[in-house]
């Protein structure tokens, strides 16, 4: 995927496909390799798949926020001339999603979100990631999913290698804070752009009680379960997500 990547701008990202955009955002600690699934199948089904690089260690500490994150995101959209587009996140990816649908409703037209971030969420557990503890970030990266096999010695390096450096750790903590200080609850309510709502089961991070309170509060939305399934779907069950993510924009006459 890496070799596929595009730069315009200050924008580096990956674009393949004609039709309809989807614009993905990865999590904190994800990148985007975690939607091989979806870059494979939606392509041929009529959509154009995009996905930015966020900044997430390149932007000065001051300016490193969920909010900040939604005006880049807007700023790309921009940039590719992108309007009426669906936004799909995972983990900060949905929440950073659902900030900028709030703040730019013209230009989004659909919301995906999966294991979002934006109400609540237990990133770190009850501690904060230690240095230079290979076991203890490899449980950590394992507790994320169901299966812990899909946590492969290439997930575990990374994440080991950003909480291993120190800039990137302190980053990476100011986002979690920026993140749990931006609850949206309050929002929820007034936003009326279609939403679907895809999330695991057994997700450790973002419990399926928050799922249910997205489903609650938003106007208009969509839940699906996927069963023996953390908190990353399009990771673990990646089949599956592709049909009811494809089946609910057909529904939607996206």
């Amino acid at each position: 995927m890496k070799n596929n990547l595009r730069k315009e701008g200050k924008f580096t990202y990956l674009e393949i496909g004609e039709g309809t955009p989807i614009v993905i955002l990865h999590g904190l600690m994800g990148g985007l390799s975690n939607f091989d699934g979806v870059v494979d199948y939606f392509p041929s089904k009529g959509y154009k798949i995009l996905i930015p690089e966020l900044p997430l260690y390149s932007m000065s500490l001051l300016k490193t926020s969920v909010g900040t994150f939604a005006k880049y995101l807007k700023e790309f959209l921009d940039t590719k001339g992108l309007n009426n587009v669906i936004l799909l996140g995972n983990s900060l990816g949905g929440h950073i999603a659902l900030l900028t649908t709030k703040l730019y409703p013209e230009s989004i037209k659909g919301l995906v979100i999966t294991g979002s971030s934006g109400l609540y969420e237990n990133a770190m557990g009850e501690s904060y990631p230690r240095r230079g503890d290979y076991e203890f970030i490899k449980k950590k990266a394992q507790n994320v999913f169901y299966d812990p096999a899909v946590a492969t010695k290439e997930i575990v390096d990374d994440v080991y290698e950003t909480v291993g450096d120190r800039n990137k750790l302190v980053k990476t903590l100011a986002i979690a804070k920026s993140a749990i200080r931006h609850n949206m609850a309050k929002d929820l309510p007034k936003m009326n752009t279609p939403t679907c709502i895809i999330w695991g089961k057994n997700d450790n991070v973002t419990p399926p009680e928050v799922a249910e309170d997205f489903h609650r509060l938003l106007p208009d939305s969509d839940l699906y379960w996927v069963d023996k399934c953390g908190h990353a779907a399009m990771m673990e069950h990646p089949d599956l997500f592709n049909e009811l993510l494809f089946d609910w924009l057909q529904k939607r006459n996206f």
